[in-house]
């Protein structure tokens, strides 16, 4: 447990190191044996290193439940790594390129790796977490270690600036110059907060890659239950993401089942 209600598992695969990207996920059988939760949990990869992985999830009901149970030593069963990730050659490929990342409550979780891939580059990194209050913020000391440049926004004040993570970014980069050529935005978590900072990357002309949330059950595109609308027709968030170019997502056909937000 590294918050309230958070957790952290490391697996050991180094076969998952060498092929696991930032913004792809796995899905866990949470225990052998046991039909209830049925399906697997799908989790963004957290974090790499030689030995394997690390998963960052918050525990929400009977399954991740389950998953915070598990101990040291024990086997779990994997599949992945899935979908696709992030595509960070517009900010690791030239000089002066600068990522502006955005993570809301958990949206952290798989956005950590992909801070870590693109400061390994001697890149710039804003990096900008936002939760409900304090004891929510999760990373943020070991993204200032990385090198990032961290901002913190709590919806009670309590850590940081006060308000909504998006609030932060809007004034960030309206005070800001940024290259849109040199610049791309990333951004993890709830729907909403999504729709927003799509809506501020195309103000300013920024590219902006996001990882949809959706409940990826098979995590092959066979169920086809997580179904997003594109202006490109209706596409898989398993199979063609989790992560999309946030221009070609219809954001109004996406408000409309928020009722779980």
């Amino acid at each position: 447990m590294i918050a309230p209600d958070h957790y952290v598992m490391k697996i050991g695969s180094p076969w998952l190191t060498r092929n696991a990207k930032p913004g792809q996920f796995v899905n866990v059988r949470v225990q052998e044996g046991v039909t209830d939760p049925l399906l697997r949990v799908p989790l963004g990869i957290h974090r790499k290193d030689k030995k394997g992985i690390s998963l960052l999830y918050k525990t929400v009901g009977p399954g991740t439940e389950l998953l915070a149970r598990r101990r040291k030593g024990e086997i779990v069963d994997v599949l992945g790594p899935l979908g696709k990730g992030f595509d960070i050659s517009p900010v690791t490929g030239g000089k002066g390129t600068t990522a502006v990342i955005v993570a809301g409550g958990q949206g952290v979780a798989p956005l950590f790796a992909l801070a870590e891939a693109i400061l390994s580059k001697k890149k710039k990194v804003d990096l900008f977490l936002g939760a409900r209050s304090g004891e929510h913020i999760v990373c943020e000391k070991d993204l200032k270690r990385l090198g990032a440049k961290v901002y913190v926004a709590t919806e009670d004040g309590s850590r940081g600036k006060k308000g909504r993570v998006t609030d932060f970014l809007k004034e960030h980069l309206k005070r800001t110059t940024h290259d849109a050529r040199r610049t791309t935005i990333f951004a993890c978590g709830p729907k909403p907060m999504l729709a927003a900072v799509a809506k501020e990357a195309a103000r300013y002309g920024i590219p902006a890659q996001v990882t949809i949330d959706a409940y990826m059950a098979c995590g092959i595109g066979a169920c086809r239950g997580c179904a997003v609308e594109t202006t490109e027709g209706i596409k898989l968030a398993c199979e063609d993401g989790p992560v999309f170019n946030a221009g070609i997502i219809k954001w109004d056909a996406e408000r409309r089942g928020m009722c779980d937000e």
